[in-house]
């Protein structure tokens, strides 16, 4: 009888310890989808996000580029995706999610297809919107685009094909 214990707690350690490195290591690897693409990538970090992350955007960061500002607004982000699909010069797409601690913005990183970098920002909501736009409602999706010539423009929900072309043409 003790030996039949004593092969069973084998059994389970054994498959308990297959099973955990199974899970590591499908977390390290990327797999390919059934119908045979990969799957697009997504940050693994999560930047913070204050007042003066905008302002440091706005003077030294990449032209163009797009930022999304919320957490639960995936479709105006898709349609940022869809316009620079086919570029060869991508731009960069940030999305920043709002009022969300990093492991919750980890977790949305996968519905922000095409996503260049995230950024999370739990604090004190009008603090950004006023750093960002002070006439900015609260109300999201709110994209700002910023062209070549680091001109921005303003978006509350889908930014729309003029908008777009506007962006993405400006020299």
């Amino acid at each position: 009888m003790n030996s039949v214990f004593k092969f069973m707690a084998l059994a389970i350690c054994s498959a308990a310890l297959g099973l955990s490195a199974s899970a590591v290591w499908a977390q390290t690897h990327q797999h390919a989808h059934p119908q045979g693409q990969s799957k697009a990538s997504t940050p693994r970090t999560v930047l913070p996000f204050d007042e003066k992350t905008w302002a440091h955007a706005l003077q030294h960061g990449p032209r163009p580029a797009a930022y999304s500002y919320c957490s639960t607004c995936p479709a105006a982000f898709a349609v940022l995706h869809k316009a620079v699909q086919q570029r060869k010069d991508k731009p960069e797409l940030n999305a920043v999610m709002m009022d969300v601690a990093v492991p919750k913005a980890l977790r949305n990183a996968s519905h922000f297809k095409g996503m260049t970098q995230m950024y999370a920002f739990d604090g004190f909501e009008p603090a950004i919107r006023q750093a960002v736009d002070p006439t900015w409602p609260n109300v999201t999706p709110y994209v700002v685009l910023i062209d070549a010539r680091g001109q921005k423009q303003r978006v509350i929900g889908q930014p729309n094909a003029t908008v777009l072309k506007r962006w993405l043409t400006a020299s």
